[in-house]
């Protein structure tokens, strides 16, 4: 019996002294995970002072600005065909290009035919001549034709065959005009295909760049801000730093199925880079006076809402305020207070305009520069 009472003791002894190192670790693991969590650093129990730049809140005038995208149109284009067409040219005096001014010889025919045409249209002529001089003095004139009625004369160059001479060689002239080709307004070639010495029937596309036509397309709800006259700017995607400036000359009277409304404005070309058919960017500026205007950088978007962040000059801090974008440009909003939210801006009120991503209500802030 003593044995057995030994034995269990010893193993009572043994679960306990077992269960008490257990709960030792575990009571030891707990409060070195709290330590740890409770032992922040100092440096980071510090608030970091965020550094913003800022504007004081003013009434100005707004660009109210409308974006679309367009394309650049000659004002005035040609297709012009080969002189003669189907015949030799004898000679193609431009290129691709090239800028020509009206009245410009662009090609020339073969012109030996032509030529010989004349000079056959020249000799009947003097040969008619002879005729009626013959016929006038037949009928007691003087060969020289003065003197002689208007019917007498007109019914002796009929039947001399001076009257037909005379229109056969005006024709054969035209005809040697017509072997050159000759520009009929300023502009460039384009989509030269002629040849020399090669017939065919086109030979280019002569464009007069000086003005494009702007042609681009609004939203129906857009349309209250165009009219016949509003100034437009246009700038190749290619090259934003070319500016064009004109003003709206047509709004087509109905709208698409999408909505839209065709717009052309008309622009002078001031840049030698520009060609037809480029596209460019569409911008429509109307002026909207008394805005409050802050750059795109001051405002934020938070649960759905616009926020702009207020500088309290007592507290130092950052004040969360709710706002209503009215207008947008490609820079600047046009805010006023949120009518939800029921808040207010007013003139005076300095506006935070960098970091305000890594900003939240109440944030302690330091102004590095102020805009007035």
């Amino acid at each position: 019996m003593n044995k057995k009472y030994i034995k269990i003791a010893i193993s009572t002894i043994a679960g306990v002294l077992l269960f008490g190192g257990v709960a030792y670790v575990i009571y030891e693991l707990t409060h070195k995970t709290e330590k740890e969590e409770n032992a922040i650093p100092t440096a980071a129990m510090e608030q970091t002072i965020v550094e913003v730049d800022t504007i004081v809140l003013r009434k100005q005038t707004f660009q109210k600005q409308i974006l679309c995208n367009g394309k650049l149109v000659a004002i005035q284009r040609a297709e012009l065909m080969c002189p003669k067409a189907g015949e030799l040219l004898k000679s193609v005096n431009v290129k691709n290009g090239q800028r020509v001014s009206a009245g410009t010889v662009l090609a020339v025919a073969d012109t030996r035919d032509t030529n010989t045409a004349l000079e056959k249209a020249k000799h009947d002529l003097e040969k008619a001549k002879v005729e009626l001089q013959d016929k006038l003095i037949g009928l007691g004139y003087d060969a020289d034709a003065k003197n002689v009625p208007a019917d007498v004369l007109k019914k002796a160059e009929m039947t001399s065959g001076f009257y037909s001479a005379k229109y056969a060689l005006k024709a054969a002239e035209t005809a040697l005009s017509d072997c050159k080709l000759i520009s009929p307004f300023s502009g460039k070639i384009a989509d030269l295909v002629a040849r020399p010495h090669q017939r065919g029937d086109k030979f280019c596309t002569l464009i007069d760049d000086s003005f494009f036509d702007v042609e681009f397309k609004i939203l129906e709800s857009e349309l209250t801000s165009v009219m016949t006259g509003t100034a437009v700017k246009a700038s190749p995607f290619i090259d934003e730093s070319i500016v064009l400036s004109g003003t709206v000359t047509e709004i087509n009277p109905t709208i698409d199925e999408k909505g839209l409304v065709a717009i052309k404005a008309r622009v002078k070309n001031t840049s030698n880079k520009l060609l037809d058919g480029m596209n460019v960017k569409v911008i429509i500026e109307n002026s909207v006076h008394d805005m409050f205007v802050v750059p795109k950088e001051a405002v934020v978007e938070r649960d759905g809402y616009h926020v702009i962040f207020v500088y309290d000059k007592d507290t130092h801090h950052a004040v969360w305020t709710y706002v209503d974008v009215l207008y947008s440009n490609l820079s600047s909003f046009a805010v006023t207070g949120c009518e939800k939210k029921q808040t207010a801006v007013k003139v005076g009120d300095v506006v935070i305009t960098s970091g305000n991503l890594n900003l939240a209500d109440d944030t302690e802030v330091k102004i590095s520069s102020e805009d007035n």
